[in-house]
């Protein structure tokens, strides 16, 4: 009998979780899908490819050409397009497709929330509402804060490119970071505002502890919203589930 081939669409945790656990199902072939951001992914389990696909179309021609049986979108909350376009790629091709959408933090008591649905917008309300800002937004989204008169911590993986603040700090670092640690860092810089995603999951959420501790502000960016109908499951577990439901069919 042929191996069930699933083509993995990884680049977090969940999917480097995935593909430890799916690499050695019996039956299944995998291949883990990075769109090749990070210069130095980490090794993973399987087949890797490396970069993308060339918008719906080519997905779809890669579906075709690699026998694809299953599809797993494990990247991250905010990779909008690449999840708009394995559901329509799928939807076209009949492949069936499931989202692993880990759960959006959510407001606890002594948190103060400012939700925003883009980044330009978070710019703005955080260079009125703060002076020292930490940005934890992502290397490729640092421009959008090029226009802020406040001073910016700005950390993320790989160092970001510029237009840059006037003022600024770059930390490159990589979670997962520790509550303990975070509040410190805060407290070293002054920061006065927190500037991240409602990225969700354990890796980052440390830095939302540490401004609730400390009673500063965040202004969060909202996730973008999912393609109608997308079949989702909230961690790595459920979606091994799914897929071993598909090889006793």
């Amino acid at each position: 009998m042929a191996p069930t081939r699933i083509l993995l669409l990884g680049g977090t945790s969940e999917g480097r979780q995935l593909a430890r656990d799916l690499v050695g199902l019996p039956g299944v072939e995998l291949t883990s899908s990075l769109a090749g951001r990070v210069r130095s992914p980490e090794q993973l389990p399987g087949e890797v490819r490396i970069g993308g696909f060339g918008g719906v179309n080519g997905l779809m021609a890669h579906l075709f050409a690699e026998k694809v049986d299953l599809v797993i979108d494990a990247t991250h909350p905010f990779a909008a397009e690449m999840t708009h376009n394995a559901a329509k790629a799928c939807s076209i091709t009949g492949v069936p497709l499931v989202r692993v959408d880990r759960p959006a933090w959510q407001p606890l008591p002594g948190d103060t929330w400012h939700e925003v649905d883009t980044l330009a917008e978070a710019a703005r309300t955080a260079d009125r509402i703060g002076t020292r800002l930490f940005v934890t937004t992502g290397r490729q989204e640092a421009s959008e804060f090029a226009g802020v008169k406040a001073w910016c911590l700005m950390r993320s993986v790989e160092a970001p490119e510029p237009p840059l603040p006037a003022h600024h700090e770059i930390l490159l670092a990589k979670g997962p970071f520790v509550v303990p640690e975070e509040v410190a860092l805060m407290r070293d810089r002054r920061i006065d505002c927190l500037v991240t995603k409602n990225s969700g999951g354990g890796a980052t959420i440390a830095k939302m502890s540490a401004a609730r501790e400390l009673g500063i502000p965040v202004v969060l960016v909202s996730r973008p919203p999912l393609p109608p109908g997308l079949l989702t499951v909230p961690d790595p577990e459920a979606a091994v589930d799914w897929v071993a439901r598909r090889l006793v069919r």
